[in-house]
């Protein structure tokens, strides 16, 4: 099977499976790609992912077409960007023709209630994966914690506490070395 297909076919796959959108696909997209294929290496994953997250867009195309790009540029991106979509676009269009037949049934509205703490553990788990990947301690939890206070309870824009922590982490890496370079000294 080449390259193209099995790529279209695995996220495919990841997309027709994962209710709850990018973030709870990047578990799948890890252990396909990474531990299973072994296609990118683990450090690459977390930087296409932290890029895939600081453009506009959908976070699991974002991911796809970055994947899909290092490996084999525009038709990799292209085709793992397809596989993303298609099982939700087909999912979406039946939903659409259907839904309002069985809305009110009450199967229906227990099987949406049910799905809801799933979807909440689905992006829980790469949350805290990719914080043990950024190093995320005791001492610096306080920055996300006080980033999502700030946006979410007081309406900061998101932009404003991007800049901030910019600036923010130059200063403390600038104190960091000033800092090393005293101790060199001594």
């Amino acid at each position: 099977m080449n390259f193209y297909l099995k790529s279209f076919l695995i996220f495919s796959r990841i997309g027709l499976f994962t209710i709850g959108g990018g973030y709870a696909m990047v578990p799948l997209i890890e252990a396909d790609l990474v531990d299973k294929r072994k296609w990118i290496s683990k450090e690459d994953f977390l930087d296409l992912m932290a890029l895939a997250q600081t453009v506009p867009g959908i976070f699991a195309v974002n991911i796809a077409i970055f994947i899909g790009y290092k490996l084999r540029k525009f038709w990799g991106a292209f085709w793992m960007a397809a596989g993303t979509v298609m099982p939700s676009f087909v999912i979406m269009l039946a939903i659409a023709l259907f839904f309002r037949q069985f809305q009110h049934l009450e199967v229906v509205e227990n099987i949406f209630k049910g799905i809801r703490p799933a979807v909440v553990a689905l992006i829980a788990a790469p949350t805290f994966k990719m914080a043990k990947s950024a190093r995320i301690s005791r001492y610096n939890i306080w920055i996300p914690v006080v980033s999502a206070l700030l946006i979410w309870l007081l309406g900061f824009s998101p932009v404003y506490v991007i800049i901030l922590s910019g600036v923010g982490g130059f200063i403390y890496g600038r104190y960091q070395r000033k800092q090393k370079s005293k101790e060199e000294k001594k």
